[in-house]
Order: C-alpha cells, then sequence, then structure tokens
C-alpha cells in the first residue's frame, strides 16, 4: 500500500495499531523522511502526547534499534531546524525513552544550553522541564486546530445581489 500522504498514512497505522493489526506489513517509510517525521510529531502533539522512539520508528514501518534511533535523531534535528524556521515550537521533545519518558542523551546535548537549562537530565527537575516544553508544542499545535476549526466553520462570504437597473 503506497500511501504518500505521511498524515493519513500515520492515521492508517494507529489505526491498525488499535486494532491490534500488525503495521509493518505496511511499506517502510524512510527514516529520514523530515515531512514523514514531522506528521507524526504534529498528530502527537495535537493529541498533547509524547511519543516513544519505539512507537516513531514503528509509526514509520521500522523496529527498534539503536542504529535506527541514532538515523531518527538526525531527523528530528532536521524537524527541529525547519520548525524554528517557520516560526513554530520545536517537537524533538515529544519523543522520549520508554523507561522515564524523558528524550534521550542527543535531545540534551543539543538543546540544554540553548533553553537556558542547567540541572540533570534525569529526575523530577528533568522531567519537569521536558513537561513545559512538551505544553510549548501541545499548546502551539492545538491552537492551530482550533483555528482551522474556526476558519471552516466561518460562513463564506455572500454573494451580492444585483438589482436591476431601469
Amino acid at each position: 500500500m503506497g500511501i504518500e500522504n505521511p498524515v493519513k498514512r500515520y492515521q492508517i497505522i494507529r489505526s491498525r495499531a488499535k486494532a491490534l493489526l500488525p503495521v509493518h506489513d505496511l511499506p517502510e517509510t524512510p527514516i529520514g523522511d523530515v515531512a514523514a517525521v514531522r506528521a507524526i510529531l504534529v498528530a502527537a502533539a495535537r493529541a498533547r502526547r509524547s511519543t516513544s522512539y519505539a512507537e516513531t520508528l514503528d509509526a514509520l514501518g521500522h523496529h527498534f534499534s539503536r542504529p535506527k534511533m541514532r538515523a531518527l535523531c538526525k531527523t528530528l534535528d532536521a524537524v527541529d531546524t525547519a520548525a524554528v524556521a517557520a516560526g513554530e515550537p520545536e517537537l524533538a521533545v515529544l519523543v522520549v525513552r520508554e523507561s522515564d519518558r524523558l528524550p534521550g542523551q542527543g535531545w540534551w546535548v543539543g538543546k540544554v544550553h540553548e533553553l537556558g537549562y542547567e540541572g540533570l537530565w534525569t529526575g523530577p527537575a528533568a522531567m519537569e522541564f521536558v513537561r513545559r516544553q512538551q505544553k510549548l508544542a501541545f499548546d502551539y499545535w492545538a491552537a492551530s486546530m482550533t483555528r482551522k476549526a474556526k476558519r471552516a466553520a466561518k460562513p463564506a462570504p455572500r454573494a451580492r445581489k444585483r438589482r436591476a437597473r431601469g
């Protein structure tokens, strides 16, 4: 099944996962596909949830492995670079370890100093910091859904009737 739209592909994958059907019968999406990874993270942000490295790789059609996780981290950097350029919040903070629901070492090394965090990368202070960063993405993407809904609900401008002159 060749699905080009990454959002649609993600929706199909999620529905199959919910139905406990195998998701690996879909063709793999390259881990370096920035648009597909971004679509997965935007969907997670709109749902106000984080996603693990394994879940993200699974949504792309890959089994988890350390080399694939490292490749995903490079793609996450590209996703965040594009988000910053577009004036959007960064999304890589949404990808977390299953064990403690915190981002991995690569995120901390790349982001800690930029964001002004000086604490440990584990524990309650780290979790609070990550939650604040995640909330930025959650709020932004939830608001974008609200803006879209308002635009869709707004009635189309009515055409003016022409009066006959005579």
